[in-house]
């Protein structure tokens, strides 16, 4: 499709959730360069069309507080310490959102003066008008508290008019579809229904801030190049998850 019969995009303001997984590429563990170049470049296209974006990154790919209180951690210390690794990611991102040439603000809910400005609304939303992407890291500053509840905190008090999840594969499905190949996958789902099929897409905190403030929810498949600027046109394959009727 040539540039001058695509689509606009859906929305005008969004936030993005980009898990700590997804930058690993095909590794275990740790940054992919290429990955989040890749992610970077996809932003960057959609910033360009005039989309106001903000995004929230996990830490997965380095630090799990939750899997490290399984060991034996106290709970509250590695999940601050995974809100660390989150500061991690979002400084690659903007190092690689910098390089396409997106003028970049890092904001943390802990205070990191050195690095990255606090985390203030007004602030965060001036900084979207003005063309800036913003990438919120540290989660809600809290421990017990999943990335997946920060981003929909932060897409709710940023008024965007949908939160996407870009993940490892192209949507829900019933099951995981590495693990499982005859596992269904869902065009369009309710928050209900994630809910009450305990589909492993986000924890219910977050499934139900979105449902409390009617904002769609799109999980989508980062690797794929270019699948953002795809969904933010409706095209390619995603998920929706919205109100019931």
């Amino acid at each position: 499709m040539s540039d001058e019969t695509k689509k606009s995009p859906e929305y005008k303001r969004v936030l993005l959730k980009v898990s700590g997984e997804a930058l690993m590429g095909n590794g275990p563990s740790g940054v992919d360069p290429e990955m989040v170049d890749m992610v970077a470049a996809d932003i960057a296209a959609v910033a360009a069309t005039g989309v106001q974006v903000c995004l929230v990154v996990g830490g997965g790919n380095i630090f799990r507080g939750l899997a490290a209180a399984a060991k034996g951690m106290d709970r509250a210390q590695g999940d601050y310490a995974g809100m660390l690794a989150t500061v991690i990611n979002a400084l690659m991102l903007q190092n690689a959102l910098e390089r396409n040439g997106v003028e970049t603000r890092v904001m943390t809910a802990i205070q990191m003066a050195s690095i990255a400005e606090p985390y203030i609304r007004r602030r965060a939303v001036r900084h979207m008008e003005k063309g800036r992407v913003v990438i919120f890291a540290a989660g809600t500053g809290n421990p017990f508290f999943t990335t997946d509840t920060a981003a929909a905190l932060r897409a709710n008090e940023m008024e965007c008019d949908a939160l996407l999840k870009g993940t490892q594969v192209d949507g829900v499905y019933s099951a995981d579809p590495r693990r499982n190949p005859d596992a269904e996958r869902y065009a369009q789902l309710t928050y209900m229904d994630v809910l009450s099929r305990d589909l492993n897409v986000m924890d219910a905190a977050a499934i139900s801030l979105a449902r409390e403030n009617h904002l769609p929810i799109i999980v989508f498949n980062m690797h794929a190049p270019g699948a953002f600027g795809a969904v933010m046109r409706g095209e390619g394959r995603f998920t929706r998850i919205i109100e019931a009727g």
